[in-house]
């Protein structure tokens, strides 16, 4: 085989991984080409081939699918609850306080052990994970866990139920409407 032939079948076998990255290649004072996607050294590292840029949402969509499905949580409830908590910001505060684009409160941030809660990545698994917690505490009851992420698991336990504030009760109904919205496209 030749090595053009080789390195084909090796570039085609990166382009198709989920993991991709700018490739860069140099050719050798031996006339062997190298590929790497971590340009490392001295040597004289070309760009070979861009990864093709994601737009804001579409980024924040793939770290959305990766985590939730990782922590078992339906991908689509996840992007409900970003959508009527911060509307896809990022760097959105709440006048409570609440931070990023899963609006986690101080006590959330530290008790899940978030460092940055404006970081895309920390926020969406802290609050996947905060989610998980909800639903288990509240036998995988989606109203209560919801009612819990807005109001806190203490009145929902308190109220026996969703608790009668008007906040409470109209944010889960817009979390519901979004994600049953996303599930029927």
């Amino acid at each position: 085989m030749s090595p053009v032939f080789i390195i084909t079948i090796l570039l085609g076998i990166l382009l198709a991984s989920p993991s991709r990255g700018d490739i860069f290649y140099y050719r050798g004072s031996d006339g062997v080409v190298y590929f790497t996607n971590v340009p490392v050294g001295n040597r004289p590292w070309k760009l070979y081939l861009r990864e093709p840029r994601r737009k804001g949402r579409d980024r924040l969509y793939v770290l959305i699918e990766d985590i939730s499905r990782r922590h078992g949580i339906d991908p689509l409830l996840v992007r409900a609850i970003i959508e009527a908590e911060s509307g896809f910001d990022p760097r959105a505060v709440s006048p409570k306080g609440a931070m990023g684009l899963m609006q986690l409160m101080p006590s959330v941030v530290q008790a899940m052990g978030l460092k940055d809660p404006f970081d895309p990545a920390e926020n969406i698994e802290a609050g996947v994970r905060y989610l998980k917690v909800l639903l288990e505490r509240f036998g995988h009851d989606l109203a209560l866990a919801l009612a819990a992420y807005n109001a806190g698991p203490e009145a929902v336990e308190l109220s026996k139920g969703v608790p009668p504030y008007a906040e409470t009760r109209g944010y889960v109904e817009r979390v519901l409407r979004v994600y049953r919205s996303l599930k029927g496209r």
